[in-house]
């Protein structure tokens, strides 16, 4: 009977931390201009914290539109940058997003990036 009341305590404190762990944000933006380069983007951070991180307002003040895109789980890596790859990425846009996107089979994603430094 108490090894099973300390067994769930244990799950239960388990539990609680996979659930405090830091978790960045799943979708981010850059900036895309005509011929599929990125561009600079700009962001404002609110209430960013370890727990909850996430971008208020995305600008492209250096051009480009902005475009919503997923943010590599981990253990995957974006695509390389090439030629080839910045006509597929921007074809693949649609509405202002590449949430979803592939190219050659691998998803259309970025690096996560800490938004701790603003």
């Amino acid at each position: 009977m108490k090894a099973t009341i300390a067994l769930a305590a244990a799950a239960a404190l388990l539990g609680g931390a996979a659930i405090a762990q830091p978790q960045g944000p799943r979708q981010t933006t850059v900036c895309l201009d005509v011929a599929g380069h990125q561009r600079p983007v700009t962001c404002r951070i609110g209430e960013a914290s370890r727990i909850a991180q996430r971008e208020d307002i995305c600008q492209c003040l250096a051009g480009g539109q902005p475009i919503t895109i997923a943010v590599c789980p981990s253990g995957v890596r974006p695509p390389g940058e090439s030629a080839a790859y910045e006509r597929g990425r921007y074809a693949a846009v649609q509405g202002g997003s590449l949430i979803g996107a592939n190219w050659r089979g691998a998803p259309i994603c970025v690096a996560t990036r800490s938004l701790a430094g603003g």
